[in-house]
């Protein structure tokens, strides 16, 4: 019997994902639930199950690759059974080959054009029956487009920094931004950091969900011509990774203590970091916290994360000069930088978001 392995939907947005990496080749014996493949889509990646037992006798689509939903992406068969491609309907994803197949073109030509980053398709052929030539490719870029730089790398744009693309794309289109600054003294932070061995950002973050129950406009999100205010307060963390950035959540991070905050972002953090965030860990955020202090970076204007209202940036750690009772002390200080939707927030109630962040920060008891 011929089944096939297709491209699940999970989410009622997913629209499309990203094949990550294959566990079986293709002729080898697979079981029924085991995993077969992982499947990258919305910041999240999920191992999908063998639908029956047999032969992974095709993959159609290769490691890498994007596919829409419900695409196949592979065929199981009973061993030795034989079955047709054209039958099983794959939407298989070859736009780039497609398109150079459409182009009649040289060899050369084709690869001196992927060198180049030159669409065939603007290239006059002087060869047989139109057939672009090298020398038409070295022609079209002298005479229309001048001597291009010499392409050293082509990143495709899938996965985890194609979500991150569309969803920040998205947020500067729709939500008017408006970012506001503010210094911060960290000086009390530092004691507790050592006190109870708990990460700078944990301590940050217990704050936010504090000042978040007493600013709520700030935890909501615009639904049409309505504000919804949230009641959990989900906190999710902006981590860099080598798939791109992603953002996992702290759920109902209010009700939290400062340990378990701590613990779930380095356990978040490492999951984000090996790509094995579950779709739950992704999902659900009502606010954001980003930091680049770590990179050298002293303030910066966050986009936010949608549909959240709002998103904070931190920098890092700064000794500055400060007067304090008509003396100067050099004190440690970060910056925080609010970037806020203004169909939702105005700037009074943004500053008094910020300004609550600060007091139980510089107010913490170590």
């Amino acid at each position: 019997m011929v089944t096939k392995v297709v491209m699940p939907k999970l989410s009622l947005t997913m629209k499309e994902g990203t094949v990550g990496k294959w566990y079986k080749k293709e002729g080898e014996a697979v079981e029924k639930g085991e995993p077969i493949v992982e499947i990258i889509s919305e910041k999240a990646t999920y191992d999908l199950e063998a639908p029956s037992s047999g032969i992974l006798a095709k993959i159609l689509v290769e490691a890498g690759v994007d596919a829409s939903v419900n695409a196949v992406l592979a065929v199981i068969t009973s061993p030795g059974e034989a079955f047709s491609e054209t039958q099983i309907l794959a939407e298989v994803p070859q736009a780039v080959e497609e398109a150079e197949e459409r182009v009649l073109a040289s060899p050369s030509a084709k690869r001196l054009a992927r060198e180049y980053g030159i669409d065939l398709s603007l290239v006059k052929g002087n060869g047989p029956e139109g057939r672009i030539v090298e020398e038409d490719v070295r022609r079209f870029m002298e005479e229309a487009r001048g001597t291009l730089p010499k392409i050293k790398e082509i990143i495709p744009l899938t996965g985890f920094k194609k979500t991150s693309a569309e969803r920040v794309s998205a947020s500067f289109k729709t939500a008017p931004h408006s970012t506001i600054m503010m210094e911060v003294d960290v000086s009390k932070v530092g004691g507790l950091h050592e006190k109870l061995q708990v990460s700078y950002t944990a301590i940050l973050v217990e704050a936010v969900a504090k000042a978040l129950l007493e600013q709520p406009i700030i935890n909501s999100t615009l639904d049409g011509n309505q504000i919804k205010v949230f009641e959990d307060v989900n906190v999710g963390l902006a981590v860099a990774t080598e798939y791109g950035l992603v953002v996992p959540v702290i759920h109902n991070a209010d009700r939290k203590s400062l340990k378990e905050i701590d613990i779930a972002i380095k356990e978040l953090t490492e999951k984000a970091r090996q790509g094995k965030l579950a779709k739950e860990e992704l999902t659900g955020g009502t606010f954001t916290v980003t930091n680049l202090g770590m990179y050298g970076v002293e303030f910066f204007t966050p986009i936010i994360n949608p549909p959240e209202a709002a998103i904070l940036g931190v920098g890092k750690i700064t000794e500055k000069p400060v007067a304090v009772d008509g003396k100067v002390e050099v004190k440690p200080i970060i910056t925080l930088s609010l970037s806020y939707d203004h169909r939702i927030v105005d700037g009074a109630p943004a500053a008094g978001f910020l300004l609550k962040v600060k007091e139980k920060i510089e107010n913490i008891k170590a």
